[in-house]
């Protein structure tokens, strides 16, 4: 399922490659974000010109929206989307205590008002698994407790306690019944399950929660609950501890991360999976990343710029003259092509940043490569 085919010599960055059931994934890998099924203004054209390998997906957005009958009818996410490359389906445990009314936390699941139109509903994890089963998702989340930055001690580590209670009964039917996989089609490979560890920032309650899925057993580890309010330190160093606690043969998943910065770090400590809503989030609001630090293109001083966005990227946008002058009219005119614009060239940015990894290491260059890339992006 995964094999690590390179390790870098001087940190603990690995090329790997992960088999799914629409695909083989070369890690280190970033997902870009398809929160309900969709990038944000860019079509499923748009991301494989990107070069993106596959998408992740939220399980509480398409409960919510279109919902389960539709996307049975339709033969699964896949076939719904028209996307025919893997798809991570997050649990939509984050979502769920981050924009759900009236949210319950029990022993049993999750009760909720659905943040657009307050319907109740109740979610158990093996709800949760029976979901994105019916999805055909190629990479199943289990139902977690995201605890935002600050946490007491206490509430985090009951929080990781019931997560970990979760992640056990949602691998007992997950192995009962992913035959189900594939939208009905059971022809196919199965889809896999990876675990979440949960702890907040403390470290003894990081390693439970690890040493508790690890005796469970799942495809591969998540690294979840960072990147939710702590400081930036803090990120790099939770994420760092938790990285070197994970069974080193399984690929390792960091959720919700990050800044190019962020990335770099986490793969250095054996990361090998990545999300975030950053690229897209920043592109529509006109901020470009670049190989010299961000761009905000919405300022002044490209009103009369005619360069590209990045001389040296290959995106859509660039490599076809779209000027910064020109965005920035499209983004105070409110036109969407600019939103677009950015979003793609950001994309590519952190796509074309995990080629440029996995090559500097398959070439035994990244470290290297990790420090003239800071040095021109700080």
């Amino acid at each position: 399922m995964f094999t690590i085919l390179k390790k870098d010599k001087k940190t603990k960055a690995r090329l790997g490659e992960l088999k799914a059931p629409h695909g083989i994934l070369k890690t280190p890998m970033f997902f870009p974000v398809a929160t309900q099924g969709t990038v944000k203004t860019l079509s499923n054209e748009d991301i494989i010109d990107c070069g993106a390998q596959a998408v992740l997906s939220n399980t509480y957005h398409l409960y919510l929206r279109p919902g389960l009958d539709i996307l049975k009818k339709a033969g699964g996410l896949h076939n719904f989307m028209g996307w025919n490359r893997p798809i991570l389906t997050d649990s939509g445990g984050y979502q769920v205590f981050s924009l759900a009314k009236l949210m319950k936390v029990k022993e049993e699941g999750v009760e909720f008002q659905s943040h657009i139109d307050g319907s109740k509903h109740f979610l158990t994890p093996e709800d949760v698994i029976d979901l994105q089963l019916s999805f055909g998702s190629d990479i199943v989340m289990p139902l977690d407790e995201c605890v935002h930055y600050p946490a007491e001690k206490d509430y985090a580590r009951a929080s990781l306690k019931l997560t970990n209670e979760w992640a056990m009964r949602s691998k007992k039917r997950f192995t009962v019944d992913r035959s189900r996989a594939g939208g009905g089609d059971k022809s196919g490979p199965s889809p896999l399950l990876f675990g979440i560890a949960q702890g907040s920032t403390y470290v003894d309650l990081r390693r439970e929660a690890i040493e508790g899925l690890t005796e469970i057993g799942f495809d591969g580890y998540a690294v979840g609950g960072v990147s939710v309010g702590e400081p930036d330190e803090l990120v790099g160093d939770i994420a760092q501890y938790a990285l070197a606690l994970l069974p080193e043969d399984a690929p390792h998943y960091v959720m919700g991360v990050g800044t190019p910065v962020d990335i770099l770090e986490a793969v250095s400590s054996g990361a090998d999976m990545f999300d975030c809503v950053m690229p897209t989030r920043n592109g529509r609001n006109g901020t470009a990343f670049t190989e010299n630090g961000k761009l905000v293109l919405r300022n002044a001083i490209y009103t009369d710029d005619f360069t590209v966005i990045d001389e040296g990227c290959d995106c859509i946008a660039c490599r076809n003259g779209y000027n910064r002058s020109y965005i920035r009219h499209l983004i105070y005119a409110s036109e969407i092509l600019g939103l677009r614009l950015v979003s793609l060239h950001n994309v590519r940015f952190y796509v074309k940043l995990m080629k440029d990894i996995r090559t500097s290491i398959e070439q035994g260059k990244f470290t290297q490569f990790k420090e003239d890339f800071l040095k021109k992006y700080r």
